[in-house]
């Protein structure tokens, strides 16, 4: 048993953190889960620029990705959805309406220039044997963009989730620029869907944001929804205004979808319903207005890492810095090696060392010629030859020997210091290089992806006030039915949110949400529940016949839950609310028959529970209340 359970705690944890890394949670470096960064990989070897059926992707990806081509395809749609990495073509689905894709084999796509551009370079991508070992494949791709971000992302592993919200493209490298140059700045989501966001709750990326619907007055009578909320479709939104209304909620007479490329509801309003009116309600209850939570949890050096939006972003910033030094570093050694073989070659045909090797027969003797021959000329250039320079000197044709351009290769050999200056000028301040390109990225691609939701203070709906209704709640004692739809003589006016206290002549009481007609045995007395009205009571002990009055106010409760109000064995007289009643005593002293009236007002307030005062110490032969009858 024991080793069973030292498996199974081994298994779960293996899976636990499968599931983790290489499935739900999106990596920080380049903001994406395996299953894109194999798909985008598999575009970029397959690019020549022109369209690629999807099937055929998601073929291609099953070489990198162990599992089926269904989640392959859901997640290249659901990518290109997002509208930045990949050019479309075909019914990809509809983010308004939530309709479907198409099949793949019907659709499909290439990488977006954006990607082209920012994503991918060999030189500075490192790479794993893939699941079989028969390819390899990126670890991270070298992002040059914040694209966990950018895109955000939506995950459930094992005990943990993350939700991260999209923002905007220009405003993220305008943040990255801002942390590079040092200033402060400020930064919130922007939902491709658009509509109003309230972002005072956003706690950069640790709180949550409050998003409504657009919504136009195109007259008094009839409301259209021009943007939906971030997280819905117009099918759900209709759905949950339909819903709204069979409660009663809001009132429409009819609503109408006339989505396609941008969304149109129209909703129509009834007699006695205005337009102006109507805008609260839906906020209230209705998917016109929903709040999101933002979590957000990432992959960081194999690890979960539970962050924040400014310190993802300047973690971005920080590896943006690094490849571009990167990059440079590894031009620089290009043009270092091609100024260094253009002037090794130059020294080779100009003074004339191939005749040295004329007559040598062997390959080592060629090279032994050949490398002393060098050996004068080795201060002029960047590093001493190898037997692979030597390989390729050896191997220059006659033809281009003989129309070598002293002239020309000087030209080329200086355009190559020049760039080589270029670079170590540029490589000393990296971070200048960063901003610019960071700046040539707005303006190259900032007016493809405007920001679409409008930032502005959101107050809070008061849902219980728009719901709040003036209510007439019927009961009649001698029946012992209470409720809206009872007609009794007594009738009691309150709000749909009130609750009823109903006292029963056997001694309990209890609260309870106000029923359309419902059945209460010896019910005296049913009032609201507002937990300040003060009831007095008159009781006589069955035992001895003692008299005992009390105040009281019930203020505490649990709905439907029956309590007593006077003791076990008691009889209840008199129950009355009304302010300061009074009550006659009819009683014998001495064989003679008396008469005294007693003011509840001389006894405190206490609480349900409380016994009462002793009125007095005779037998009482009735209780006749006097003032403050029901």
């Amino acid at each position: 048993m024991d080793d069973l359970k030292a498996q199974m705690k081994g298994h779960f944890i293996q899976y636990a953190s499968y599931v983790i890394l290489d499935r739900a949670i999106p990596n920080v470096v380049d903001g994406l889960k395996p299953v894109q960064r194999r798909i985008l990989e598999t575009l970029f070897r397959q690019n020549d620029e022109k369209l690629h059926k999807v099937a055929n992707i998601v073929g291609q990806t099953m070489q990198l990705h162990p599992h089926g081509d269904a989640p392959i395809y859901e997640a290249l749609v659901n990518l290109a959805n997002k509208g930045f990495l990949l050019d479309r073509q075909g019914n990809f689905g509809n983010i308004y309406t939530g309709d479907p894709s198409a099949a793949a084999r019907y659709i499909e796509t290439r990488l977006s220039p954006l990607a082209r551009e920012t994503l991918f370079n060999p030189d500075i991508t490192q790479t794993i044997p893939s699941y079989d070992g028969r390819n390899n494949e990126p670890v991270t791709l070298p992002a040059k963009i914040p694209l966990l971000l950018l895109q955000g992302a939506e995950g459930i592993a094992v005990g943990m989730s993350t939700s991260i919200l999209p923002h905007n493209f220009s405003e993220l490298l305008e943040a990255q620029i801002a942390i590079l140059e040092g200033r402060n700045y400020k930064i919130f989501p922007d939902f491709p869907t658009g509509g109003i966001m309230d972002k005072s709750g956003y706690d950069k990326g640790r709180g949550k944001i409050k998003l409504r619907a657009k919504i136009e007055i195109k007259d008094p009578k009839t409301l259209l929804i021009r943007e939906i909320c971030y997280g819905t479709t117009t099918e759900s939104l209709i759905r949950s205004i339909d819903e709204a209304a069979k409660k009663g909620k809001i009132k429409i007479e009819s609503i109408n979808d006339y989505t396609a490329q941008d969304v149109e509801i129209e909703i129509k309003l009834p007699r006695g319903q205005y337009a102006e009116e109507l805008l609260d309600a839906l906020y209230a209850f209705t998917e016109c207005e929903v709040s999101l939570n933002s979590q957000i949890i990432a992959i960081k050096d194999g690890f979960p890492w539970e962050t924040d939006v400014h310190e993802i972003l300047q973690f971005n910033v920080t590896e943006l810095v690094g490849y571009l030094r990167r990059e440079l570093e590894i031009e620089r050694d290009r043009l270092l090696e091609k100024i260094f073989y253009k002037s090794l070659e130059r020294i080779f045909i100009e003074n004339r060392l191939y005749k040295k090797i004329e007559s040598v027969k062997t390959l080592e003797g060629l090279h032994t010629t050949l490398s002393e021959s060098l050996r004068p000329f080795h201060k002029k250039l960047l590093r001493e030859p190898t037997q692979e320079d030597r390989e390729k000197l050896l191997q220059i044709p006659i033809r281009r020997i003989s129309q070598f351009d002293i002239d020309k290769n000087k030209d080329e050999i200086a355009t190559l210091e020049k760039s080589h200056r270029d670079v170590e000028k540029r490589l000393k301040n990296v971070k200048k290089c960063a901003i610019e390109h960071l700046r040539a990225l707005i303006e190259k691609y900032g007016s493809e992806f405007p920001r679409k939701t409008k930032i502005r203070s959101i107050e809070e709906v008061d849902v219980r006030a728009i719901e709040t209704k003036e209510i007439t709640v019927g009961f009649d004692l001698a029946s012992g039915f209470v409720g809206t739809k009872v007609t009794g003589a007594s009738k009691l006016s309150c709000t749909n949110f009130d609750k009823l206290l109903l006292l029963s002549k056997d001694g309990f009481y209890k609260a309870i949400s106000i029923p359309e007609k419902q059945y209460f045995e010896k019910i005296v007395f049913a009032g609201v529940a507002d937990k300040k009205t003060i009831l007095n009571v008159v009781y006589k002990i069955k035992e001895g016949g003692a008299i005992f009055a009390k105040r009281f106010v019930v203020d505490k409760f649990i709905l439907d839950k029956s309590y007593r109000y006077i003791p076990e064995g008691a009889e209840l007289e008199c129950i009355t609310p009304c302010p300061n009643p009074s009550v006659e005593l009819v009683y014998t002293l001495k064989g003679v028959l008396k008469r005294k009236v007693f003011a509840f007002k001389e006894i405190p307030v206490t609480g349900a529970h409380t016994k009462g005062v002793r009125l007095i110490n005779q037998k009482v032969r009735k209780v006749i209340l006097l003032k403050g009858k029901l």
